[in-house]
């Protein structure tokens, strides 16, 4: 059937009226095969006529052409996301080259060759969004996995670790990122809440130490690494689980914008580079690999190492956890439609398949909550059912979920509750939860944690062994450049004392280049954000100058597991090294 036969047939009504149209089928159609119509669709002959009361008269409120137009464009936006708002994205697949079926019974893993169609978002984080592509800023990297068993979203970032650690800071920190509510200044021109809340917050600096070296403004969102940062728990067909951390290694290398380059760079650089590059068939892809651990091995690395599983500041070092490759996902297809397949897409940490199960990290804990809960705000409470976000079983899913906004995919007639007259299909739990997440019976505390010495010791070890001396005199340009805008003092030389816990060279170089003196650390320093695990005064060490009841519960480990913390049936029954390793160790000093 030709364009004009089926227009045509369209628009005499040949068609059955109860024919509803795919959401494919209508993302494919060019627009020759379309007739203009109101958005209840009836004909119209020219998009520009309205109806006046004469020629020279007003205009008629009977004219429904008009005010639908008008109507739907005055509500053409939804909310930008408060986080990651300016974003890029494109669809692929992923491919399973080496099974994980001895450490995790996802059908995703199960075996070489497994694939599933993936669609993968990337932003900035703190801009809103019409922001600059080249900001210095980290990045976000979430992956819509469709899975046989039900949509994996992994909420990631281009950095294995991030600026706090107790779930309550983030909106804190997030507003500091964002304009000034009385200036509406960005921090390009003032960054005093930036430099104030890091200088507040000590735990910050590993994050701090990666933002502002090379790795702080990526060339594009090919060119970086994905780490999912939190814990999880990967769980086998036996019942046994490890914890885990997931990486995702650009095939294409990674490269960097320095400062000086960025401001060359047009605003959408990264979209696109990552457009145009799917156009021509230039496509990227990642590699994703795993370090695993026991329950054992983690309560043994903070007792040995301080190096707490639980904590988003902390990295696995990769010498005695080496990255396992489990599959390639590739991006090959861009978006027909940037509002209904990126902006609309919604990705929530909580999406995990049979297999993969959260771990106590308190920041992952709170973001299985946060994030779908700014998705129904902001796209509404059947987010899920939009096609983008949607699940591709082969089986049909049901549930007791019904009415609300926009709910389109309303389950027909079924029975919206447990029904013995129309019962509902059920498949038996495969994954032991008691087992899994059974050994946390204790009291209620209230819990911040505390700077302690270890903190500092990875992010040392990027000054001291990966950063060479071009890249320590551009971090040193970088940081001195963003605080010429910071208008006190007093914040730059708190920031400076904790960058002297790092390294006095650091610190020494940093106070050259901004002629402000530091303190000499900051075992004398009171934090209103952290405990100081530095001092020993209770007037420096509480945080906030807090006096009354403050509970220190925890506070020696920071929440990480320590000896006793597993049932003896986690820490005798769970993977072990033998079969943690496909491959060499990939080397880095302490996880970088």
């Amino acid at each position: 059937m030709s364009t004009q036969q089926g227009v045509s047939g369209q628009a005499n009504g040949n068609t059955k009226a109860g024919q509803f149209r795919s959401y494919e089928d209508d993302r494919n159609a060019p627009s020759q095969e379309t007739l203009y119509t109101t958005s209840n669709g009836v004909p119209m002959p020219h998009p520009y006529e309205t109806q006046r009361a004469g020629a020279n008269g007003p205009l008629l409120l009977q004219d429904f052409h008009l005010i639908d137009l008008i109507s739907h464009f005055d509500r053409e936006r939804i909310p930008e996301r408060v986080v990651h708002a300016k974003g890029s994205g494109a669809h692929g697949t992923f491919k399973c080259t080496k099974p994980l079926d001895d450490l995790c019974l996802a059908d995703v893993f199960s075996k070489a060759g497994k694939e599933c169609p993936v669609t993968v978002r990337f932003s900035t984080v703190g801009g809103e969004s019409g922001s600059h592509d080249c900001a210095r800023d980290p990045r976000g990297f979430s992956v819509k996995f469709r899975t046989e068993e039900g949509n994996w979203d992994m909420v990631a970032n281009n950095t294995p670790v991030f600026f706090l650690r107790d779930p309550a800071k983030f909106p804190h920190f997030i507003h500091t990122q964002k304009r000034d509510p009385a200036t509406h200044l960005s921090g390009s021109d003032d960054s005093t809440m930036f430099w104030d809340y890091l200088s507040q917050n000590p735990e910050s600096i590993h994050q701090v130490m990666i933002l502002m070296g090379d790795r702080g403004i990526p060339d594009g969102y090919r060119f970086m690494h994905g780490y999912a940062g939190h814990t999880m728990k990967l769980v086998n067909k036996a019942g046994d689980w490890v914890y885990a951390q997931m990486h995702m290694k650009s095939r294409q290398g990674t490269k960097f914008i320095t400062q000086e380059e960025s401001a060359n760079k047009s605003p959408d650089h990264s979209q696109k580079d990552l457009f145009y590059a799917i156009e021509k068939g230039d496509y990227p892809s990642w590699t994703v690999e795993f370090q695993t651990m026991t329950a054992k091995e983690a309560e043994e690395l903070w007792e040995k190492q301080g190096i707490n599983v639980f904590d988003l500041t902390h990295v696995w070092p990769h010498k005695q956890f080496p990255l396992r490759e489990v599959g390639v996902f590739e991006l090959n297809e861009n978006a027909k439609n940037y509002f209904a397949e990126i902006e609309q897409v919604a990705f929530n940490p909580a999406h995990m398949p049979p297999g993969i199960e959260p771990s106590a990290d308190p920041v992952f804990q709170s973001r299985l909550f946060s994030y779908p809960d700014a998705h129904r705000h902001r796209v509404g409470v059947n987010y899920q059912q939009l096609p983008v976000n949607s699940s591709r079983t082969s089986y049909r899913i049901g549930n007791f979920q019904r009415d609300g906004n926009m709910a389109f995919y309303n389950q027909g007639s079924r029975p919206n509750y447990l029904s013995s007259i129309e019962p509902i299909s059920f498949r038996e739990r495969i994954v032991d939860l008691d087992k899994v997440h059974g050994q946390f019976i204790n009291e209620a505390v209230t819990f911040l944690s505390e700077i302690h010495p270890e903190d500092f010791n990875a992010p040392r070890a990027l000054w001291e062994k990966v950063f060479d001396e071009k890249a320590k005199a551009r971090f040193i340009s970088n940081v001195s450049g963003h605080m010429s805008t910071c208008s006190r003092e007093e914040i730059i030389k708190r920031q400076i004392a904790i960058f002297r816990e790092v390294s006095e060279d650091l610190a020494s170089r940093l106070e050259k280049a901004t002629g402000v003196k530091g303190y000499d650390g900051i075992k004398n320093m009171r934090f209103n954000g952290t405990h100081n695990g530095f001092s020993k005064d209770p007037k420096v060490r509480n945080a906030n100058g807090m006096t009354s009841k403050v509970s220190f519960s925890g506070h020696s480990h920071n929440g990480a597991p320590i000896k006793g913390t597993h049932k003896a049936e986690s820490i005798d029954n769970a993977g072990t090294n033998g079969t943690r390793v496909n491959g060499g160790a990939t080397n880095g000093a302490n996880g970088h």
